[in-house]
């Protein structure tokens, strides 16, 4: 597969979705950003699975933060595409876009900073070499438009 941004999730905005304002609650859009970018590991081979069993590593949320720029309400369908922007000495920032299926309205994007971890220590570490080679190539421009 080529490096750039990916379809990581498709779904629906359910009414358990939504709130007293009758939008999706933003504790929604943090599990639906989560599951997205668990996909985006996996597409490269480097499920959490993998980062265990095959590198011995794991990678802990440092940071998030999402924007809420459009409101999804029940029974609205979203996409969420989702990419590697940046691969620091022991860190990654992965982003990703959340739109409306039929407008292609962006609704919201989230910004994500990993670091990489070791179980056995519970401390950071640098960003295997294995693991790096599998991610460069993935990286795309961070540009000020997510």
């Amino acid at each position: 597969m080529m490096a750039g941004w990916r379809e990581t999730l498709r779904g629906m905005a359910f009414p358990s979705h939504c709130d007293h304002m009758g939008h999706v609650n933003n504790r929604w859009y943090a599990h639906f950003f989560d599951d997205a970018s668990m996909s985006l590991w996996s597409t490269i081979g480097l499920s959490e699975r993998a980062l265990q069993e095959k590198f011995d590593t794991s990678a802990v949320i440092a940071h998030t933060g999402i924007d809420y720029l459009h409101e999804l309400v029940a029974s609205d369908q979203f996409v969420v595409e989702s990419a590697f922007t940046r691969l620091g000495g022991k860190s990654l920032t992965l982003k990703s876009r959340l739109y409306h299926v039929d407008t292609r309205v962006e609704c919201a994007r989230q910004t994500m900073v990993a670091v990489f971890f070791d179980i056995e220590s519970r401390q950071s570490v640098r960003v295997p070499d294995s693991i790096r080679a599998l991610i460069e190539p993935e990286l795309v421009s961070d540009d000020v438009d997510n």
